[in-house]
């Protein structure tokens, strides 16, 4: 690498090397994370060839993770938040003290000290944003109320982390580490609470208008890239000014100021173009944490490295699972809430590193969560594709014991089987569609993952099934070989081209629409085998120019039956 282009060299073996390992991985029917992370250990300086500069990859994965939180909290607001603190709140923090508790027992086990043993349970017990979130985006379970749960859950858990980066250096002296001179517990405790409150009062108070108020006067303008530069700004700048005077987390202040800018009619907009650089970004967090893993650790500590995963996979998932289910919550939101914290990221690392920086944690503590992060971060989508299989066969279980043992109740309006029209999506546009489509008698079966829209669609004598559409299996349960159109309402393009491919493979002859923000994703969905994309600036265009029509044409009868000679 040449000295004087670091960044350069980073970012282009770094999205090069993801890009070649995730399309292996994808063709080996392996989630693309898997790739990214080996790309990261390819170019880590633990394995021959070329070597990325270390300090810089972490710096650019961190700007990731601050947009994806910003990107969640643009769909979350401040009630959604409140509305599942009951459950997240106490739930977090049991967790957090079963992981803690585990990792100490394991530290017992191999010798160590009591502050070593804490230091590795606390970073075992946080997950990562930017795993959770991938995997809740997929699926469609963002706005659900198993996917506010966890996001809830995840709040918590950073501002804990928060804490425990905060007072650890006063604990320090107590656990057996290297004292910090000065450093008082109490004095670091208040400080940060108060810290933390006046951070979110500022965003309630002043940030909730003033957010809002800069992207509409930006929009004002008519640039699109003032736009995105605002949403750039507004994301990145919130995020490293509540690091730098408030002590939270980039995270933390990256969410509220997505959740401050919701209420604004313009956060729809701001999500789309924000998303390209979110999932570039995120893409150079997994190969950051695969250039810090050495794989030396799994031939150097065989045993360590198993119980460490066996506690991020199984102790404090199943804890997890207890804490939601002691809650009264379903199963299903149980085994979701377990599945998404079975893994660690960017906070572990932060916290190990802190703890050798201490005295508290051996360096092979490090290594130790670093394993724990890659293998956990691996096995997370293959726990998420064995959930999303027992929760269909479960779905569809209870469909047939509904039609066998009560034909008459049944839970909505049924399915029609041929002749059909299949609406994905229910959400600002599909609704539209459905209300419309439903008006005109036409028989109608709708998909949507969250269980209050489809609830919503069946008040008002729609028949539709919870689930995702992507899913062959939701496709076959709405009958998509006998239906004669379906319509994709859904604004994810990824996910409705595979979506349309499915549809095609079960059903060549099905006519097929879709909905597209760009002229991009128009060709993206047509090449995916969509018969027609409609893109909304279009429509606008369209429905204005027939709106000047009308009035030249009321215009020209007025004109004509005030001066009847000149007609």
């Amino acid at each position: 690498m040449t000295h004087a282009t670091p960044l350069i060299a980073t970012l282009v073996s770094a999205f090069v090397l993801a890009y070649v390992a995730g399309m292996l991985a994808q063709r080996l029917r392996l989630p693309p994370i898997v790739g990214y992370l080996l790309a990261g250990v390819a170019i880590g300086p633990f394995t021959p060839g070329i070597v990325a500069d270390q300090a810089l990859a972490p710096e650019l994965s961190e700007i990731g993770v601050i947009l994806l939180m910003f990107g969640v909290g643009l769909h979350f607001s401040l009630g959604d938040l409140l509305a599942v603190r009951a459950i997240a709140l106490p739930g977090a923090a049991v967790q957090i003290a079963i992981a803690t508790a585990l990792g100490m027992l394991l530290a017992w086990a191999m010798g160590w000290p009591v502050g070593a043993g804490l230091v590795l349970g606390v970073a075992l017990s946080t997950a990562s944003t930017v795993v959770l979130l991938r995997a809740l985006e997929e699926r469609s379970l963002l706005e659900t109320q198993r996917g506010r749960i966890a996001i809830g859950w995840l709040i918590v858990e950073d501002l804990a982390m928060v804490l425990t980066l905060v007072l650890l250096p006063a604990l320090a002296g107590l656990l057996g580490g290297t004292a910090q001179d000065g450093v008082n517990l109490y004095a670091a405790l208040g400080l940060t609470l108060a810290k933390v409150a006046a951070f979110v009062a500022v965003m309630l108070l002043f940030g909730r208008r003033a957010i809002p108020w800069l992207l509409e006067r930006t929009a004002g303008t008519g640039s699109r890239e003032l736009f995105t530069l605002a949403v750039l700004g507004i994301a990145l700048g919130v995020a490293y000014a509540s690091a730098v005077l408030f002590g939270v987390s980039f995270a933390l202040g990256a969410f509220f100021a997505g959740m401050v800018l919701n209420e604004s009619k313009l956060s729809h907009q701001a999500a789309q173009d924000s998303l390209p650089f979110r999932d570039a970004f995120a893409v150079l967090f997994f190969v950051s944490v695969g250039m810090l893993f050495d794989p030396s650790i799994l031939v150097r500590a065989p045993l360590p490295v198993l119980g460490v995963l066996a506690i991020i996979l199984f102790g404090k998932s199943i804890g997890a699972f207890l804490i939601v289910r002691a809650f009264g919550r379903p199963t299903e939101v149980g085994l979701t809430i377990a599945t998404s914290l079975a893994q660690i990221g960017e906070f572990a690392f932060i916290l190990a590193g802190l703890g050798i920086e201490l005295g508290l944690l051996p360096k092979d503590g490090r290594d130790l969560v670093l394993a724990g992060a890659i293998l956990s971060i691996c096995a997370n989508p293959l726990l998420f594709i064995a959930l999303d299989r027992w929760v269909a066969r479960r779905e569809a279980a209870h469909a047939a014991a509904a039609a066998t043992i009560q034909p008459d109740l049944p839970p909505g309006p049924p399915l029609p089987e041929r002749d059909h029209v299949i609406l994905v999506g229910f959400g600002r546009v599909g609704s539209l569609v459905g209300q419309r489509l439903h008006g005109e008698g036409m028989p109608l079966a709708l998909i949507e993952p969250d269980a209050d829209a489809v609830e919503r669609a069946r008040t008002l004598g729609i028949a539709a099934l919870v689930g995702n559409a992507a899913a062959v299996d939701k496709l076959a349960a709405v009958h998509i070989a006998h239906a004669r159109a379906i319509v994709v309402a859904i604004p994810q393009p990824l996910e409705a081209g595979q979506i349309i491919r499915h549809a095609r493979e079960a059903n060549p002859g099905i006519a097929v629409l879709a909905r597209a923000h760009s002229d991009e994703e128009v060709a993206y969905l047509l090449g995916c085998g969509a018969d027609a994309a409609v893109m909304g600036e279009r429509e606008i265009a369209r429905s204005m120019c027939e709106s000047v029509d009308g009035l030249a044409r009321w215009f020209g009868r007025r004109d004509a039956e005030a001066d009847p000679d000149a007609a």
